[in-house]
């Protein structure tokens, strides 16, 4: 049929070769290749961040949590800075054995914004639908502006837009508020959470 255009949609890009860290960039002393996935070294940290910056569209990851591992996904974050001040960051974290962990060591517990999914410092995601330690879970990121959507394992665990927030009622506003592009990836902490698919679609 002459005069009709097709337009292909955006693919998914993976960007965990399986082999190395050539795609990444940032702490990569501190991460390295175990059976396939990016794997933070234990003991170790800091933030392994695509090349490219990343505005709008869908992040698809895989990852795997030890008992009490913390790591987060990086969004919206400069060159040399820090997901949780200087971009956003989502929280990647065995919510129910950190809390045990810190139980027993006579500590506090997580503060609502600190559980897996939530948006550090801001708002907390819905708790209670990660598999079990040594699971792997699937877990998708849109990004529609300053609107953010977590599913995780087929549930929508976060649904908000940043235009809402309150800002006096959060005690440290992370500056990604007001970002509208940035790097992605992982910010460790010191554990050795998995991530075996980190699959972007940009829009």
């Amino acid at each position: 049929v002459t005069g009709v255009q097709t337009c292909a949609l955006p693919i998914f890009v993976e960007l965990v070769n399986g082999k190395d860290l050539s795609n990444w960039q940032g702490a990569i002393d501190s991460y390295e290749m175990r059976d396939g996935a990016i794997t933070c070294k234990s003991g170790q940290g800091g933030d392994l961040l695509t090349k490219e910056p990343f505005e709008n569209g869908t992040i698809r990851v895989e990852f795997k949590l030890p008992k009490a591992g913390n790591n987060g996904i990086a969004l919206r974050t400069p060159a040399g800075g820090r997901p949780a001040s200087d971009g956003l960051e989502l929280q990647i974290i065995d919510s129910d054995g950190y809390n045990e962990k810190q139980a027993a060591a006579g500590k506090p517990g997580l503060e609502p914004y600190q559980y897996h999914g939530s948006l550090y410092h801001c708002v907390g995601a819905k708790h209670g639908y990660l598999r079990p330690v040594g699971e792997w879970n699937f877990q998708e990121i849109d990004v529609d502006g300053q609107r953010i959507r977590i599913t995780l394992n087929g549930t929508k665990i976060l649904d908000v837009d940043i235009d809402t927030f309150d800002r006096s009622q959060i005690p440290n506003p992370p500056k990604g508020l007001d970002h509208r592009a940035g790097f992605i990836g992982f910010a460790g902490h010191h554990d050795p959470v998995q991530f075996r698919s980190f699959k972007v679609r940009r829009r």
